[in-house]
């Protein structure tokens, strides 16, 4: 396994533990695949009788093939092994993953700024023309008026509220729905 980057003496001794442990399980399953093909064979003349020979054939084939599943077995524990060591020790990669999610949710929160910005000016706009058109209608005349009279309370008279909040919040109690004016207000 060529690396790019130097790992400590640990770690190379690992690496090169799994990768014996990979040959040495390649080459038992690849043998004993081997004897098992050559296992089944005949012979045409041997010493022992072909019912012995046949049960001996049959026990190596047994042994042999739970061999190979050892070897199987082997391997994807290996793998296991593998992963696990991998995702222990590739500090780089998650870093660079965790960088990279950082960046798109960095990209996300300022693209959500923009529009949150773009908004905000929006509506400010708006409230603006909505005020200018509130402050100039004929029903705004009557509520000026008796903040012209009265004034905001605290305040010497005369005094004029910056937002239409402030203003409602000074007339809503003495404010007619019915008549849909101030009773103290006149010629409105």
């Amino acid at each position: 396994m060529a690396q790019q980057r130097a790992l400590p003496q640990s770690k190379e001794t690992l690496l090169q533990s799994y990768n014996k442990r990979l040959k040495d399980d390649i080459k038992s399953i690849m043998d004993n695949f081997t004897e098992i093909i050559k296992t089944a064979k005949i012979e045409d003349e041997t010493q022992v009788s072909r019912a012995t020979q046949g049960e001996q054939d049959n026990y190596e084939m047994h042994v042999r093939a739970a061999n190979i599943v050892r070897a199987g077995e082997s391997l994807m524990k290996l793998v296991s092994d593998l992963k696990q060591f991998l995702i222990l020790n590739d500090f780089p990669s998650v870093n660079e993953a965790i960088d990279q999610r950082n960046q798109q949710l960095r990209a996300l929160q300022e693209e959500c700024d923009r529009k949150l910005i773009t908004l905000r000016d929006e509506v400010s706009i708006d409230l603006y023309e909505l005020e200018e058109e509130y402050y100039s209608s004929r029903s705004s005349c009557c509520v000026w008026a008796y903040l012209r009279v009265d004034g905001l309370p605290g305040e010497g008279g005369g005094a004029v509220p910056k937002t239409i909040g402030n203003m409602f919040s000074d007339v809503k109690g003495s404010f007619d729905p019915q008549r849909g004016r101030d009773p103290r207000v006149e010629n409105c």
